[in-house]
């Protein structure tokens, strides 16, 4: 990894292109800064969406037309939100240091909550204790004090009390659904209050989304993302909060949990988390001891060259082709079993970046699967 280049913005062009193509059918935020790579720009990377998707298999892919970009970037704006793009300022410092981070998120809030370097993600049961949210509440409480920004997923129990109870110092919550969709319905007091106490309200997914069971897990990455480290405060064994500590772990951010009773089942999960490698932690103290050596400004980030304002004039490269012969090589490697991309290279002596090219049309064309790890497989092995 290396330091990052100086923050700067995106043109109204290339905000609605870059909408454009992470909307686009197969596209996902590896996949999006693959194809950046690959074309150069944004715009080139939509002009070639439909080729790269016919050499994959595909022989149509949808693209999503400047029209539509146009009108969610005026539906967000409409309701005081706004697009940040990773490599601007107030996209969240720690999300944009890892791999796979979106290309884009919609915000409603604070600038400065979102600039935070110091923060914390707190998440737990939606059916919690009373002792469970107490000691969530204070958690955050003293957190927020310390100069933390809590982090957590607006949903109940756990989540709840440690967005209200850092409400005056800083909370951001990320959503499941659009920035605009409130889930559940009966924390929209606690939603609006965010916003209007000057913390902040994000999500990856389209204006108006509805969530689905799915896209929690999506949430969930972003959650650990944005954050230093995660504690985890009641949890059962198959909960989706216990995922987010595991992202977090992946992430080589700070997994933190609050140790139970083993005869309530909230508890199974972080002591089972504590049992694997996790902090045990009965305050925030404990948490603030536990993050004492990690400099919130000192990790590295992943490079992401932003496209440059002026690029129009500059000369675009061509685009890499590969013969039938390479991509018949990659395909008979694959299966449905996962492989690292690095084996996968090894394994069929190909240069790398005609195998990132050949997997980039394959994904395009809903061929390929990535999963964490940097690993991919054959969707479809027959």
């Amino acid at each position: 990894m290396s330091r990052g280049p100086a923050s700067r913005e995106l043109t109204d062009r290339q905000r609605v292109a870059w909408l454009r193509l992470i909307r686009s059918e197969n596209v996902g935020p590896v996949t999006f800064r693959e194809l950046l790579n690959h074309a150069g720009s944004a715009e080139r990377a939509l002009e070639l969406l439909p080729s790269l998707s016919a050499r994959g298999g595909k022989r149509t892919i949808r693209v999503t037309p400047e029209h539509e970009a146009r009108a969610e970037i005026e539906a967000l704006e409409s309701v005081g939100g706004r697009f940040r793009a990773l490599g601007e300022e107030g996209y969240p410092p720690q999300l944009r240091r890892l791999d796979g981070a979106p290309p884009l998120v919609s915000v409603i809030g604070a600038n400065a909550c979102l600039a935070s370097h110091a923060t914390v993600a707190i998440v737990g049961a939606r059916n919690a204790s009373l002792a469970g949210q107490k000691i969530a509440t204070e958690m955050a409480g003293e957190l927020g004090r310390a100069g933390y920004t809590v982090v957590s997923g607006l949903a109940r129990g756990i989540d709840t009390a440690a967005h209200r109870a850092s409400l005056e110092t800083g909370t951001i919550a990320v959503v499941a659904g659009g920035v605009d969709i409130i889930y559940p319905h009966e924390n929209r007091d606690l939603y609006r209050a965010i916003i209007e106490r000057g913390g902040a309200i994000l999500s990856e997914m389209p204006f108006g989304w509805k969530p689905r069971g799915r896209d929690f897990p999506r949430r969930n990455r972003i959650i650990s993302g944005i954050s230093l480290g995660t504690v985890l405060v009641e949890a059962a064994r198959a909960s989706g909060s216990l995922h987010t500590a595991r992202f977090a772990a992946e992430q080589n951010r700070e997994v933190f949990a609050v140790p139970g009773s083993p005869l309530d089942p909230r508890s199974e999960g972080g002591n089972r988390l504590i049992r694997d490698g996790a902090t045990l932690v009965t305050s925030a103290g404990d948490v603030l001891e536990g993050l004492s050596h990690v400099d919130p400004r000192g990790q590295g980030e992943f490079s992401f060259d932003m496209e440059e304002p002026e690029r129009e004039t500059r000369p675009v490269p061509s685009p890499l082709e590969v013969d039938d012969s390479a991509r018949t090589r990659v395909l008979t490697a694959l299966g449905a079993a996962p492989v690292e991309l690095d084996e996968l290279i090894r394994y069929t002596g190909l240069e790398p970046r005609a195998v990132h090219v050949i997997v980039l049309e394959l994904e395009l064309a809903g061929r390929v699967e990535r999963h964490r790890g940097q690993k991919i497989s054959l969707i479809d092995a027959r």
